[in-house]
C-alpha cells in the first residue's frame, strides 16, 4: 500500500513538472529580459535622463536671458503718474511693459566648467546604466546555474527513488518466496520514505530557487517558468591558465564600467571644484532692456472764446496829456480735459537703456568659500571610492580564482569519488542479490554513491560558476552556450 503511495505521488509529481514545460527559458532569454525589465535599470536609465537634462540646462546657462513683464493698477489717493512722474491726487489708472534681457560675459570659466563636469556626469550616469546591466546579469547567472544545480540535485533524488523502489520491488519477491527475511523489506521501505523525503526537499528547493530568479527578472511569482537545463558539463568555460587573477585584474579594470563611472565621477567632482573657485571672483554682464507705459490722467485744454465786449485793464494811458483807460477785448475761458490716446503714449514714452554690471563678491556667509572647499573633499572621497573599489575588485578577482582552483580539485576528486561508490555499490548489489550482505549495508553504500553524486553535481557547477565569474570580471559576459 505504502509503495503504491510513493508510485502515485511520483506519478502527479511527474506531471506537474510537464504543465509547467510549455514555456522555456535559457540563460540569454533570461539576460535579455531582466536587462528590458528589471527595476533598478529602469532607475538607472532615469537617472541618466536626469544627468542629460542637467547638461542641456547648463550649456543654457550661456545664452543670454530674456523676460517680458507687464502690469496694470488702479492708483487712488496721492500717487505719481508713471508717465510724467508728477504727484496726483485724481484715480489713475496705469499700465507697463518691459523687455529685459542679460548675459554673462566673463566669471573665471565657472559655467564653462560647469558645463564640462555635467557632461562627465552625464557620461557617468550612462556608464552606471552598463554597470547595472552587468550586474543584473550575473546576478541572473547566478540564479541560473543555482537551478541548475538544484535541478540536477533533484535529478540524483529521482535516481535514488527509482534505485530504492527497485530494490524494494526485487526484495519484496523474495520476501514473499522466503529467501529474505521480511526486516529486509521493512528496512528498503524506511530507506524509500527517506528518499522520497529527499525528493521533496530537492524540489521545493528547485521551486524556491526558480521563485529567487523570476524576482530578479521582475517576473510574476505564479507565471509558468521552466528554466533550461543544458548539462553543466557541455557549458563552455576558459581554462584557468587563461584566467590569472592579474591579468583578468588587469583586463576587468580597462573595461568594467565600475571603473569608468569612477573615473568619469571624478573627472566631474574636479570641473565642479574649478567652476565653485570661479564663484569667488567678479562676474561681469551685459545688460539691456526696452520699455514704455501708459496712464488714463486728464489733460486740460483751455478754449478762449470772445465776448464782443471790451474789458478795462485797470491801466491808464497819457495821450497828449489826456489819461485814458485801457481796455482789452473780453474772452470767456472753456476749459475741456483729454487723455492722450494708448498707442502715442506707448510711443512717446518708449525707452532704452543697455549697460555693464559687475558683481564682486565680498562676504556672503563664506558660501562660496564653503562650496569650493566642498567641492574639493568631494572629489578626495571620489578618489578613494575608486581607491576602495579597485581593492575590492582585486580582492573579488583573487578570490575567485582561489576558490576556481579549489573547485577544479573537488570536482575531481569528486568524478572519482562518484566512480568509487558506484564500483562499491555494483559489489554490493551483487552480494546482496545472492545473500551475502545484509540489507543495511547496501543501503549504505547506496546512500554514498547518492552523497557523492550530490557532491559532484555542487562541485561541477561551483567549478563552472567559479570560472564563469572570472571571465565576467574579463569582461567577456556570462553564457552557457
Amino acid at each position: 500500500m505504502i509503495v503504491r503511495v510513493y508510485i502515485v505521488f511520483a506519478l502527479l509529481f511527474f506531471i506537474c513538472i510537464a504543465t509547467f514545460a510549455q514555456d522555456s527559458w535559457n540563460l540569454k532569454r533570461a539576460v535579455d529580459y531582466a536587462l528590458a525589465n528589471n527595476i533598478s535599470v529602469k532607475q538607472a536609465d532615469i537617472q541618466a535622463r536626469i544627468a542629460d537634462l542637467n547638461l542641456k540646462q547648463s550649456k543654457l546657462m550661456q545664452v543670454p536671458t530674456a523676460n517680458i513683464s507687464g502690469s496694470a493698477g488702479v492708483n487712488a489717493g496721492r500717487s505719481i503718474d508713471p508717465t510724467t512722474n508728477l504727484f496726483t491726487n485724481t484715480q489713475l489708472f496705469s499700465t507697463g511693459f518691459s523687455l529685459t534681457s542679460a548675459v554673462t560675459i566673463f566669471n573665471f570659466f565657472s559655467v564653462r566648467n560647469n558645463i564640462e563636469g555635467n557632461k562627465f556626469d552625464n557620461e557617468a550616469a550612462r556608464a552606471n546604466i552598463d554597470k547595472i546591466r552587468n550586474d543584473i546579469a550575473l546576478n541572473v547567472a547566478t540564479a541560473y546555474l543555482m537551478v541548475l544545480v538544484s535541478e540536477e540535485q533533484e535529478n540524483i533524488a529521482k535516481l535514488a527513488v527509482q534505485l530504492t523502489l527497485q530494490n524494494f520491488e526485487n526484495t519484496k519477491k523474495r520476501v514473499e518466496t522466503g529467501v529474505l527475511p521480511e526486516l529486509n523489506l521493512a528496512e528498503l521501505e524506511a530507506q524509500l520514505a527517506l528518499d522520497s523525503s529527499n525528493l521533496i526537499t530537492a524540489s521545493n528547493t528547485v521551486k524556491q530557487n526558480i521563485l529567487q530568479l523570476k524576482a530578479i527578472l521582475n517576473v510574476d511569482a505564479g507565471e509558468r517558468f521552466v528554466v533550461e537545463t543544458p548539462p553543466v558539463s557541455k557549458i563552455p568555460v576558459l581554462t584557468l591558465d587563461e584566467l590569472q587573477p592579474e591579468y583578468v585584474y588587469a583586463e576587468a579594470v580597462k573595461n568594467l564600467p565600475q571603473q569608468k563611472v569612477n573615473d568619469l565621477r571624478i573627472k566631474a567632482a574636479e570641473k565642479y571644484l574649478t567652476s565653485a573657485r570661479g564663484q569667488m571672483y567678479p562676474t561681469f554682464s551685459l545688460f539691456a532692456g526696452l520699455g514704455t507705459n501708459y496712464a488714463n490722467n486728464k489733460i486740460p485744454n483751455v478754449l478762449r472764446v470772445p465776448t464782443g465786449t471790451l474789458d478795462t485793464t485797470g491801466a491808464k494811458a497819457n495821450v497828449n496829456g489826456t489819461l485814458y483807460d485801457v481796455v482789452t477785448p473780453g474772452f470767456n475761458n472753456i476749459v475741456t480735459t483729454s487723455t492722450t490716446p494708448f498707442g502715442t503714449q506707448l510711443s512717446d514714452n518708449f525707452r532704452q537703456n543697455i549697460g555693464i554690471q559687475v558683481n564682486i563678491p565680498l562676504f556672503n556667509s563664506g558660501q562660496a568659500r564653503t562650496n569650493w572647499e566642498k567641492s574639493k573633499l568631494n572629489v578626495n572621497s571620489l578618489q578613494l571610492q575608486k581607491d576602495l573599489d579597485l581593492i575590492i575588485l582585486k580582492q573579488d578577482i583573487y578570490t575567485a580564482y582561489n576558490d576556481a582552483s579549489t573547485a577544479i580539485q573537488k570536482y575531481h576528486a569528486g568524478i572519482k569519488g562518484v566512480q568509487t561508490a558506484e564500483k562499491a555499490y555494483t559489489f554490493a548489489q551483487k552480494r546482496y542479490d545472492v545473500g551475502l550482505l545484509p540489507t543495511i549495508d547496501l543501503l549504505t553504500n547506496q546512500n554514498n554513491l547518492n552523497r557523492a553524486r550530490v557532491q559532484l553535481a555542487q562541485a561541477e557547477v561551483d567549478y563552472v560558476f567559479r570560472l564563469k565569474l572570472l571571465e565576467f570580471y574579463k569582461g567577456k559576459g556570462i553564457t552557457v552556450e
